[in-house]
């Protein structure tokens, strides 16, 4: 892997990097409860490399996406949406992600997708996938959640992948330092 700076924020980050159907998303469901009960507030990334579509025809929002504009934002007093076209479509970076992020809203960013780019993260890994572990090549990757360890995890922390205590232990432990 080349040799690249972390990426920088004013938040930490902490990404999820794994191989697809690993169980990224379902265990940042489980553990973002357990984070926020920990006082944390909490924003999330989630990287797809499928067309998204969060409007719904015939609604006023989706009718003027759909006129032409190349920017809506969506807002009620409960949430608001922001959703730019990208035209011509074009790779999406991870700090233009991180550039939609309140900054003052927010404790920590977990990152699920993005696993090329140089930030903390953590590896999950599922034996039974039979793909090979990542952070041999990957020097950002700071820990490893597993089902069964690696026979050398390289200094790396290891937790059970169904350990959501430890887990949320270890990511705490990482905010209070200000990694």
């Amino acid at each position: 892997m080349e040799e690249r700076t972390m990426t920088p924020f004013p938040r930490p980050l902490l990404g999820f990097a794994a191989w697809s159907g690993t169980g990224k998303t379902t265990l940042l469901e489980r553990l973002i409860p357990r984070l926020g009960g920990e006082g944390l507030r909490i924003a999330a990334i989630k990287m797809s490399h499928h067309d998204i579509e969060l409007d719904r025809p015939g609604k006023d929002s989706y009718r003027l996406r759909r006129a032409g504009a190349d920017q809506m934002v969506l807002t009620s007093p409960w949430r608001s949406v922001t959703i730019r076209e990208h035209r011509p479509p074009r790779e999406p970076t991870l700090e233009g992600a991180l550039s939609e992020i309140d900054v003052d809203g927010c404790d920590l960013v977990l990152v699920e997708g993005y696993r090329h780019h140089p930030f903390p993260k953590i590896e999950l890994h599922r034996e039974a996938l039979g793909r090979p572990w990542l952070f041999p090549e990957d020097p950002s990757i700071i820990a490893l959640a597993c089902d069964r360890p690696p026979d050398d995890p390289r200094g790396r922390p290891v937790m059970a992948l169904d350990d959501l205590e430890a887990i949320t232990r270890f990511i705490v432990d990482l905010v209070r330092c200000g990694v």
